[in-house]
């Protein structure tokens, strides 16, 4: 009923090497119960049985996963895309202003002191 597949689907490769993978959430539920009920002229020592069961599914795509040469990122299906860009997006920020900062360093460092 439910394979890997089904939550990792199959990949698609695009024309220039992309390879979009897409991600879902599969959620399984399964219930049975039962119980005896005396019968209403008190007949017999056994008492009837009653019982039912059920079961569901239910598959939820998540998002996509795209390679993309030496890029993997999770574009979701859900949520805020313009947090998600800035949280991909941090850490070369960081990176470029940590450069900044030492490149200033340096020049001031290089300047006379008057």
């Amino acid at each position: 009923m439910v394979d890997v597949n089904t939550v990792v689907g199959d990949a698609v490769e695009t024309n220039d090497g992309t390879v979009i993978i897409p991600v879902s959430q599969v959620v399984c539920g399964f219930a049975a119960g039962g119980g005896d009920y005396e019968l209403a002229n008190g007949s017999g020592k056994e008492l009837p049985f009653a019982g039912g069961s059920g079961a569901g599914v239910s598959v939820k795509p998540v998002g996509f996963l795209v390679v993309r040469m030496n890029d993997v990122r999770l574009i979701s299906t859900h949520g805020n895309p313009l947090a998600e860009r800035m949280v991909d997006l941090a850490p070369q920020v960081m990176e470029k202003l940590e450069a900044l900062l030492q490149k200033r360093n340096r020049q001031q460092g290089e300047q006379p002191l008057a």
